[in-house]
């Protein structure tokens, strides 16, 4: 079974830090890049950080950049979001995803995690 579970959300004062993490199991996770990718109720998601497979290369978007910083452990079938100096425009929920198709024991599929929120509030 393909999952994807966030954790490390709450509650955090504008300036901030939190670490996020994705647990990742059902697929070679080490073959595929990852991404984080954020939504505000309401709104689209967006694009916050990517990574490819082995963890060489990086990219963010725009807003993020200098503040987030992605990394992934393939041992541990885990990546990561660094968010740095929050602001309370970050305030969102927080999805781990491949952001392609993956290979599973049922066919090629698309995971998408729960999601874990991120409030950014004094």
């Amino acid at each position: 079974q393909v999952q994807l579970v966030e954790s490390g959300g709450g509650l955090v004062q504008p300036g901030g830090s939190l670490r996020l993490s994705c647990a990742a199991s059902g697929f070679t996770f080490s073959r595929y890049p990852m991404s984080w990718y954020r939504q505000v109720q309401g709104s689209e998601r967006e694009l916050v950080a990517t990574i490819t497979s082995g963890g060489i290369d990086t990219n963010y978007a725009d807003t993020m950049k200098g503040r987030f910083t992605i990394s992934r452990d393939n041992a541990k079938n885990t990546v990561y979001l660094h968010m740095n100096s929050l602001k309370p425009e970050d305030t969102a929920v927080y999805y781990c995803t491949p952001g392609v198709p993956v290979w599973t024991s049922r066919g090629y599929l698309e995971p998408w995690g729960q999601g874990t929120l991120v409030t950014v509030s004094s």
